[in-house]
């Protein structure tokens, strides 16, 4: 009895040895920090700032983990080990999603450059509509709004406004020529959403300048 007991003893004490030595999970730790280091440099405080937070709290939840198995007299780091993978898929996810923002802001800068060089090309010498040079159809109205201070005034009339048609039959610049001051930025505001048909000249579509009034009337 007294030999089981003691190989029991030995066997424990073999065990709380083995434990008390276990090594750190050097490389799952190394691997979650240039993660984490990977999704930095892809600038995903830019990009993705809520997949760089997660990962950054996983990053920290491990150091937080490897720092309190070395005050203990006997480690076990199968948590910490746990928590270096868990830190870099979070730091794979955050570098990810840096990538895939930057590529969508990219593309987002390069249609809003794309738009305004058309908008800029399109402001090239607009025809006036007269003559062969008729008014396009509009596709799109949008009613003004009546702005609440003209009517407490009771103000009426009609605003003229000058508008430029781009090719795509969209407005794409208004501007004022005869002004009720109370009511021409409601006009604007109508104007500037209204659509056209294309103009073509010689089946090629054209910007026009053409003028266009807006009637304000009390209800």
């Amino acid at each position: 009895m007294r030999v089981i007991v003691g190989f029991r003893a030995i066997a424990l004490g073999l065990a709380i040895t083995v434990t008390g030595c276990a090594s750190p999970p050097n490389v799952e730790v190394d691997a979650a920090k240039a993660s984490l280091d990977t999704a930095v440099a892809d600038h995903a405080d830019q990009y993705a700032s809520e997949s760089l937070k997660a990962a950054q709290d996983a990053r920290a939840a491990l150091d937080a983990e490897l720092k309190a198995q070395e005050s203990k007299w006997f480690k076990s780091y199968d948590k910490a080990k746990e928590l270096a993978v868990a830190a870099k898929a979070a730091g794979d996810k955050a570098a990810a999603d840096a990538l895939a923002g930057k590529a969508a802001a990219e593309a987002l800068a390069i249609k809003e450059k794309a738009d305004a060089a058309a908008r800029a090309k399109a402001m090239i010498a607009p025809i006036r509509v007269g003559g062969q040079i008729r008014a396009p159809t509009k596709i799109k109205d949008v009613k003004p709004v009546y702005p609440a201070m003209a009517q407490s005034a009771r103000v009426t009339g009609v605003v003229t406004i000058e508008a430029t048609i781009g090719p795509d039959g969209k407005v794409i610049d208004a501007k004022v020529v005869r002004s009720i001051p109370l009511l021409d930025q409601a006009a604007l505001d109508a104007v500037r959403q209204w659509e056209y048909s294309p103009t073509l000249l010689n089946g090629v579509p054209v910007p026009v300048l053409m003028t266009v009034q807006i009637n304000f009337t009390r209800q």
